[in-house]
């Protein structure tokens, strides 16, 4: 068995192609989940990235091994992947949409591709234990973290709640309500969205500890002020 798994960490046909291969199968698996929740990087952008990095990581030891053995000299091997690490950032970025206060998505589309770049390093080097309890875990992290998150109920941990209303002789009354009721922060007194002479907005953060208050539920209750003219949910 160590016989194999020195076979398999030397560089020769069949460990390159195991890499690759290896790589291409974590990679796909991961961005398959992706990209059934319509995400823009999905099964092919996880697979290239994660090639990539395993292709990069072995050009590395490849070159360091030649000079080796061409000029006596040699570098670290590592240095081309260490540039993957933060490179990947460059694409994780264009993944990330902010859509409002507390709506940002592709954080975890940006933090998956990343993750398949360490991957694919690893998988570069050799380092087959890592790179297969990591992809586990990835898996796992992708599919049941997110079930789990949904039963918690936890997208409405915190969110923005815009209330208009019809004069500035109630704002402290509706300031109060939001503080007493909602435990509200970042209270901010704005210019009335409806464009309408007289009215005023306020703007506040709802931090929702017991995860069951719905922004729905919210702007119903606040609604239900003879001086609320509307609320909703700020975005």
């Amino acid at each position: 068995m160590d016989a194999v798994i020195a076979y398999l960490r030397d560089f020769n046909i069949v460990s390159i192609l195991l890499r690759i291969v290896l790589a291409m199968l974590f990679g796909g698996t991961i961005g398959q989940e992706r990209g059934k929740q319509g995400r823009a990087a999905g099964m092919r952008t996880h697979i290239f990235v994660c090639i990539g990095s395993a292709l990069v990581t072995m050009i590395g030891f490849y070159v360091a091994d030649f000079m080796i053995k061409a000029y006596g000299t040699t570098g670290d091997p590592l240095r081309v992947a260490a540039q993957v690490v933060s490179g990947i950032g460059f694409l994780g970025v264009g993944t990330i949409l902010i859509k409002g206060r507390f709506q940002i998505t592709g954080l975890t589309t940006a933090a998956g591709l990343w993750c398949a770049a360490a991957i694919g390093i690893a998988l570069g080097a050799g380092f087959f234990e890592g790179a297969i309890i990591t992809f586990i875990c990835s898996v796992i992290t992708m599919t049941l973290a997110g079930r789990i998150e949904l039963m918690l109920n936890k997208k409405y941990s915190r969110f923005g709640i815009y209330v208009e209303i019809v004069s500035d002789r109630h704002v402290r009354e509706a300031i109060t309500l939001l503080e007493s009721k909602y435990h509200v922060s970042d209270i901010q007194v704005t210019a009335p969205r409806s464009g309408t002479a007289g009215n005023v907005g306020i703007e506040a953060n709802v931090h929702n500890r017991d995860f069951k208050t719905s922004p729905t539920d919210v702007s119903k209750t606040l609604e239900a002020e003879e001086y609320v003219i509307f609320a909703l949910e700020s975005i």
